[in-house]
């Protein structure tokens, strides 16, 4: 059971630019709701009522018992876009735009043997044929040991939490019917219906 999901924002440049956003000093941690992910199903809901909610290819990293990582899997950040830009214009949390039922759809996961392998990984999303997301794991700003000890520093991290890594630019809405294909080359291939 996944408990929390450790969301980290704008830590593509790329992606900080494309929303008009500032890039981050120090890691920009937001949550998830466990409850929100769902693993390696094949299809996937939109937010009920939402305007447009925005496709985030990201790694997902998968804490186990002893608070390592020895598996992730590739995942969709899933945002209610229009809500979220309403709540950072008023200065609010994201949480009714990222935390929403359904809102983590997730692959199977793979096996990962130390961080570095995964240091310089690319990224793919494709949405019926068409490319949306490519970028690589080598340009986060915050790289994956230090997302990780920081995570470890300030929050209280549980066995089976999930620590989303951050979007590369590209980002854009997904309509019933869409056909989503996301990969991290060398490592997993998930598809999905949406519905």
């Amino acid at each position: 059971m996944i408990r929390n999901i450790w969301a980290v924002g704008r830590n593509y440049a790329d992606h900080a630019k494309e929303l008009g956003n500032a890039v981050p000093t120090q890691p920009l941690i937001f949550l998830k709701a466990g409850s929100s992910a769902s693993i390696g199903a094949s299809s996937f809901l939109l937010h009920a009522g939402a305007i447009e909610i925005h496709h985030e290819i990201e790694l997902a990293l998968h804490f186990d018992a002893h608070l390592e990582v020895t598996s992730a899997f590739v995942a969709l950040d899933l945002t209610d876009r229009p809500t979220q830009l309403e709540l950072k214009g008023r200065g609010e949390p994201w949480t009714l735009a990222k935390s929403f039922k359904g809102s983590c759809p997730m692959s199977p996961a793979f096996k990962v043997g130390s961080l570095s392998e995964l240091a310089d990984l690319e990224l793919n999303l494709v949405v019926n044929g068409e490319k949306r997301q490519l970028g690589r794991t080598s340009q986060m700003i915050f790289g994956l040991e230090a997302l990780v000890a920081f995570v470890k520093e300030h929050f209280p991290l549980c066995p089976g939490d999930v620590l989303l890594t951050g979007t590369p630019s590209g980002v854009g809405p997904l309509r019933r019917g869409d056909h989503v294909l996301a990969e991290i080359t060398g490592k997993i291939r998930h598809e999905w219906s949406v519905v």
